[in-house]
């Protein structure tokens, strides 16, 4: 019988043609297979058998299935969040915007959140696990993932301060917010994706037009009047739209800086008061 380390290093070796983290995902997938947290994995793995139902996994991981969604969840920041078919998954990416608020409110943090495009709740949820004294509310255009951000907010503690509601970005939204969070599509409509991706996750929530800025076009005029005074609002962006997004934000009268993810990549625009 193959042993669990030999398992893992033949299913790398075969996910190295569909994935940038062969070995991570066969690490996380062995461990659903087990009913086990990766790091009691890698602590012990001579202790395991492999599961009978491991081959199915990698064999889904193969036809490009994405991991978070042969697994269910996707940790992010100092949260773990189900996450399923018809969402976006959370990217270690977007966590710049959580580390840009952190160090901008620090531990006093802000009172109430806005989350425009929440997907399963990412980034509000994130924040409020910051800040536990802070409430927010979360917007998605799809049903399917304000029902998911829900259920994250209840699995999480968090159901009594965070609220989710279907909403095609700050229409109808009233009050002002000290902080808003906002990753919305920026891919433009011509850009070829990995199978991962264009063929699982939902397009909705990845394209944005001709030049990828159409809905930088309608969310940004609305933020003026949903940003408290000395509030901050922050954008995820594609890391070539710094320029044209920042003469967006500009023209609705913020002040705008700039933060880079780990790679060194413009990933979010921070937007203030003029």
């Amino acid at each position: 019988m193959t042993d669990v380390s030999s398992a893992l290093r033949e299913a790398a070796q075969r996910l190295e043609g569909v994935s940038d983290t062969p070995r991570l995902d066969a690490e996380l997938l062995m461990a659903q297979a087990l009913g086990i947290e990766r790091p009691a994995l890698l602590l012990d793995p001579a202790r395991y058998d492999v599961p009978a139902d491991f081959d199915a996994l990698i064999a889904r991981r193969m036809a490009h299935e994405p991991v978070a969604y042969i697994v269910g969840y996707r940790d992010f920041w100092t949260i773990r969040l189900m996450v399923g078919p018809g969402m976006l998954i959370p990217r270690p990416d977007s966590e710049t915007l959580i580390e840009a608020a952190v160090d901008y409110f620090g531990d006093a943090g802000p009172k109430r959140v806005l989350d425009l495009g929440c997907g399963p709740g990412t980034l509000l949820l994130a924040a409020l696990a910051e800040w536990p004294e802070a409430h927010g509310l979360g917007i998605d255009e799809s049903e399917k993932a304000a029902d998911r951000a829900e259920l994250n907010a209840d699995d999480l503690g968090m159901d009594e301060r965070a609220r989710f509601r279907v909403g095609d970005w700050a229409a109808g939204l009233d009050g002002q917010f000290d902080l808003i969070l906002c990753n919305p599509p920026y891919i433009a409509d011509s850009e070829v994706l990995m199978p991962d991706v264009a063929d699982h996750e939902p397009t909705g929530a990845l394209f944005a037009g001709a030049d990828g800025l159409d809905d930088y076009r309608r969310i940004i005029p609305d933020l003026p009047r949903l940003l408290a005074p000395g509030g901050l609002a922050i954008l995820e962006i594609g890391h070539t739209q710094h320029i044209l997004v920042r003469e967006l934000a500009e023209t609705a009268g913020f002040k705008v800086a700039c933060r880079q993810d780990l790679g060194g990549r413009d990933r979010a625009l921070l937007l203030t008061r003029a």
